[in-house]
């Protein structure tokens, strides 16, 4: 097989539980508009928001990879809406990603990735906006790749592309670890990569979803045994 030269990994899900951090993330931002644009937050509650966001998505495609970008675009058409000034849309998403990078990563996270960023460069490839330097993983990380500096989100291969390109190695060379079987394991192995699937449910592989090669672990735990075989 051909060596590993790198390693890529996913960040939600992957390295941290993201589910809580995104309801208290836009929890935070609800409060906030309540207390300085009470007008916006009686007209969107955090359904009401999500789903403007999704209408923004729809009609601005171009924008729909970029997840900063279209938080930002919603809050202002959100205050547009509602009679106020759309600067707001930037002091609030300050208070979404300020609470959006609180995050509590997994017990074996660091260890695991100290471990690993011994031997090999390690790369952030999320389709979220998290910023791993705020978390405090930016050290064990060489480059982070997002998919505003890519231009489309994971499983587009142009994430994987830039990724490849940024440390100059061949797609075969670079194991990807992420939690999602579409943008992650199905995205990395159609562009070339090795892929392993962070499975910590032990769930089936969705039906809905052709198979790809990839290898499964359970817990972050498992990688550097898999790497090192």
């Amino acid at each position: 097989m051909t060596r590993i030269a790198a390693l890529s990994f996913d960040l939600d899900d992957t390295l941290w539980e993201l589910g809580q951090v995104i309801r208290r993330a836009e929890q935070a931002l609800h409060d906030y508009l309540e207390r300085y644009h009470p007008s916006v937050a009686a007209q969107f509650d955090i359904d009401a928001m999500a789903e403007l966001r999704q209408q923004v998505a729809g009609e601005r495609p171009a924008i729909a990879h970029d997840l900063t970008v279209l938080r930002i675009e919603t809050l202002r058409r959100a205050a547009r809406i509602s009679g106020e000034s759309d600067e707001l849309a930037l002091p609030a998403f300050r208070v979404f990603l300020n609470a959006r990078n609180r995050v509590r990563v997994f017990p074996e996270t660091r260890p695991v990735l100290e471990q690993l960023a011994l031997r090999w460069p390690l790369l952030a490839l999320s389709n979220g906006n998290a910023d791993i330097q705020r978390i405090g993983l930016g050290d064990y990380f060489q480059h982070t790749i997002s998919p505003a500096e890519a231009g489309a989100a994971k499983p587009d291969p142009a994430m994987f592309a830039l990724a490849c390109d940024r440390i100059g190695v061949d797609p075969a060379q670079v194991v990807h670890i992420g939690d999602d079987p579409l943008t992650d394991v199905t995205g990395a192995a159609r562009f070339g990569l090795r892929a392993v699937w962070m499975n910590r449910d032990d769930a089936p592989w969705p039906e809905e979803l052709p198979s790809v090669p990839h290898q499964r672990v359970r817990s972050l735990t498992e990688l550097p045994g898999l790497l090192m075989a």
